[in-house]
């Protein structure tokens, strides 16, 4: 399989979880590779089948990642599959960049309180479905790289959440 996925409980409710991954803007404070630069265009907050791209670098080479919802369910599930295009064209890219929020304690937060006890954020990086992911995602090694950086989203969407 061409996934990692890792883990973190946050000590808040679903849907303020939520709240701040549909938010593109708040994706490059999230970001834990350091990849992500400047500000997105497109809708906000996401929904599904929506678009929108975000600044990235790699080293010094700048481009820009064009991004669409796949997977949505409230205060549950969001993911975006991230492509490189040129005129429109996609060239590189099918990777997934997945969140699964599951209540821990049994608080799901849905009732409209605030507060909402723990939820568990599984982050998921999925390359089975990418364009040439010898060549673009395991050679340069970026399997190795994303459970870290992910490790570090994940603690930057807790801090999020509580300010």
């Amino acid at each position: 399989m061409r996934a990692i996925s890792v883990s973190r409980d946050i000590v808040a409710a679903p849907r303020q979880i939520f709240a701040v991954l549909r938010d593109p803007a708040r994706h490059a404070e999230l970001d834990g590779s350091g990849m992500l630069r400047g500000r997105p265009q497109g809708p906000s907050p996401l929904g599904p089948g929506d678009r929108f791209s975000m600044g990235m670098a790699q080293g010094r080479i700048a481009y820009r990642s064009v991004n669409v919802v796949v997977e949505y369910e409230k205060d549950r599930l969001i993911a975006w599959e991230t492509w490189g295009e040129f005129r429109g064209r996609r060239l590189v890219g099918g990777q997934r960049w997945r969140y699964e929020l599951t209540p821990v304690d049994g608080v799901d937060g849905t009732d409209g309180t605030e507060g909402g006890g723990t939820t568990r954020v599984t982050h998921t990086y999925d390359w089975s479905r990418a364009r040439l992911p010898r060549l673009i995602v395991e050679l340069p090694g970026y399997p190795r790289r994303m459970g870290p950086a992910m490790t570090t989203t994940l603690e930057r969407l807790a801090s999020a959440v509580r300010d």
